[in-house]
């Protein structure tokens, strides 16, 4: 687990290696344990290590290969890498360390790009080619590890942050209006974009290849894997599936716990880390485990449920781990934000933050932190975000049911006036065509309701997923710390993909028939009826973990800040949105925002996810990152 970056001059001008040092230096947080750089000519290669498997010299990076024609700076973990070894052993090579980094640049050497439908694991990579003059950039299937680009004139700038990039003189730095509007539209990017113009991340799944020596060499993407959900043609035997699941999960937890630093796991009050951290505990004695909880003092409503301290503890003193907790005030939001913006670079889903202090309590105490991040994507966690759209008429009436639920921020309604100051720049954006695009590659036949909630499913792993990735990785390497996500083990995944929505989802067909024509509290009643999500991992865990937990509701690991937005934390949100000149309002019209902000802080609606995007966007540019002219 590393940071990666480089840059090449395409018009065969010799590397700084100043620049190269500093582009190194920018994101020095992710490897504290050494760093490394190779330049030839107009290629330079940097990386940071953080040393997690193989701590000895042999493993340091950019590592050049036996016959020293390929380099390569690799970020991430591959856990097969021993089976990998013994082929290519066979196969002729030698190996100087015991890495999974050099068997990644001995299975690249060998099989070409092939090598990466091969790897089980997580990774960011570059390889250079040094007799092809050829420059390769892969990133792991899902998304885990983040690997960005750019290439402005006669300079091509990659690494693991954008910090990177930006450390490289004579880059631009450019706010990406139509970015902007679409992390305002659904909380997130759907597309590579980021908020710096022409700075894109490699998407997951992808790998890239730049070739010198030929006229404009511009970077060529191509798709290496994709999910692909779909229901099963033959019988379905629930209890095959569920022993079958047991066994693959278990699988993925062991494979993850290869290192030679020490490891633990966050525990919350929650089935998917619960779950790992049962697993792993009985192959790791005294297994560390870290929750965040929250100051519910000044909570109301729904949000008087988002503290699982108790639950958590529970589950310790079950599978007899050593437990680390801390609890969250308003007041730590405020103080997060500046080093948050900083690390996250481009917001993503959600209010982040609560993520940021359980990496920094983690990384105190262990160098690796096992995460439940995927179950719910996987296994049908969020069942009233898909009954939304399950019944349809076509492909056309589902993308126009899911994408009006997937306005998380700002709806259609109010774009053309919230983007006033911007609009010219912007009014060709337009945001069902980027959600519908999404789909591209995921061809089912639309049938059956299991078929559009399939296709709820690849949707979500491909955006929401990758986005908390995204999260993960920018805000746990912010304290050199390595994360892990057994759920998305290759065969997990490849089980998960093939099982039938009938064994995730308990209440399908009932829930389908309910009227939406029906006078009353639709809401609360829908809701009590589509929170049955995760059944055959529920059905799975129910003799490892409690069973309140097995069969609790779904909670996602939030703050109460929609009670702190218009309460503790009001003055926070005044002075930064609502007094003097904010620097989001170059960009966003004041007095339309405002309304929308204003109408929380009296109570009026729950507008917590607009207010946070707010607030991150506006520390972001305050980071003097971006030109402002509009």
């Amino acid at each position: 687990m590393c940071g990666i970056a480089g840059l090449i001059h395409t018009d065969a001008a010799t590397v700084s290696p100043v620049t190269l040092q500093r582009m190194t230096d920018a994101i020095a947080h992710r490897g504290p344990d050494g760093q490394g750089h190779w330049i030839e000519g107009p290629v330079g290669i940097g990386h940071r290590r953080l040393a997690i498997i193989d701590l000895s010299p042999a493993a340091h990076q950019p590592m050049v290969n036996a016959d020293h024609r390929y380099v390569l700076s690799y970020n991430g973990e591959v856990y097969n890498f021993r089976e990998l070894r013994v082929e290519l052993e066979a196969a002729g090579c030698w190996f100087r360390s015991n890495s999974d980094s050099e068997v990644v640049l001995n299975a690249l050497a060998t099989w070409g790009v092939k090598a990466l439908e091969r790897f089980n694991g997580m990774f960011a990579l570059a390889l250079w080619d040094r007799r092809e003059r050829r420059l390769l950039l892969a990133r792991d299937r899902y998304g885990i590890k983040p690997l960005y680009y750019c290439q402005q004139g006669t300079q091509f700038v990659f690494g693991s942050e954008q910090k990177a990039i930006l450390a490289v003189p004579g880059i631009e730095r450019r706010l990406d209006k139509p970015a902007l509007l679409e992390y305002f539209t659904f909380q997130n990017f759907f597309t590579d974009r980021t908020l710096l113009e022409g700075v894109k991340i490699l998407p997951a799944g992808h790998y890239a290849e730049l070739q010198l020596g030929v006229p404009q060499p511009r970077l060529a993407l191509k798709r290496y894997w994709d999910f692909h959900f779909r229901e099963p043609d033959g019988k379905v035997d629930a209890r095959e599936y569920r022993e079958e699941l047991e066994r693959l999960f278990a699988q993925a937890v062991n494979r993850q716990l290869v290192a030679d630093v020490e490891l633990g796991s966050y525990l919350s009050g929650g089935m998917d880390s619960g779950a790992i951290t049962a697993i792993a505990a009985k192959s790791y004695p005294y297994l560390k485990t870290f929750t965040c909880g929250f100051d519910l003092s000044s909570a109301s409503g729904i949000e008087l449920n988002f503290d699982e301290r108790v639950k958590a503890e529970a589950m310790s003193a079950r599978f007899k781990t050593e437990h680390y907790e801390m609890v969250l005030k308003a007041g730590d939001m405020e103080r997060a934000m500046p080093h948050l913006a900083r690390h996250l670079e481009e917001p993503r889903v959600g209010q982040s933050y609560p993520n940021y202090y359980a990496a920094k309590l983690a990384s105190k105490f262990v160098k690796v932190v096992m995460s439940g991040a995927g179950g719910d994507e996987l296994f049908g966690g969020y069942p009233w975000r898909y009954y939304c759209a399950a019944k349809a008429d076509n492909f056309e009436h589902y993308i126009d049911q899911y994408y009006g639920f997937w306005q998380r921020l700002v709806d259609n309604r109010h774009v053309k006036q919230l983007f006033a100051p911007i609009w010219d720049d912007v009014k060709h954006v337009w945001t069902r065509d980027i959600f519908r695009d999404v789909f591209a590659n995921h061809q089912n036949e639309l049938e059956r309701p299991e078929d559009y909630i399939n296709h709820s499913l690849y949707f979500e792993a491909k955006t929401f997923l990758h986005g908390l990735l995204v999260v993960e990785d920018k805000l746990s390497m912010a304290h050199g710390l390595e994360t892990r996500v057994p759920f998305l083990d290759n065969d997990l995944v490849d089980f998960a993909m093939r099982c039938p929505v009938g064994l995730k989802l308990n209440n399908l067909h009932d829930v389908i028939r309910i009227n939406e024509n029906e006078p009353g509290d639709k809401q609360g009643k829908y809701f009590l009826k589509t929170n049955d999500g995760k059944q055959i991992l529920r059905d799975m865990m129910r003799n490892v973990v409690p069973t309140d937990i097995v069969d609790g509701v779904k909670q996602g690991f939030s703050a109460p800040d929609a009670s702190w937005f218009k309460g503790e934390s009001i003055d926070y949100v005044r002075k930064q949105l609502m007094t003097g000149s904010p620097r989001i309002y170059k960009f966003m019209d004041s007095r339309a925002t405002q309304s929308l902000i204003s109408e929380h802080l009296a109570g009026q609606e729950n507008r917590r996810l607009l207010i946070w995007s707010l607030l991150n966007v506006e520390t972001w540019l305050n980071l003097d990152l971006v030109s402002e002219e509009v």
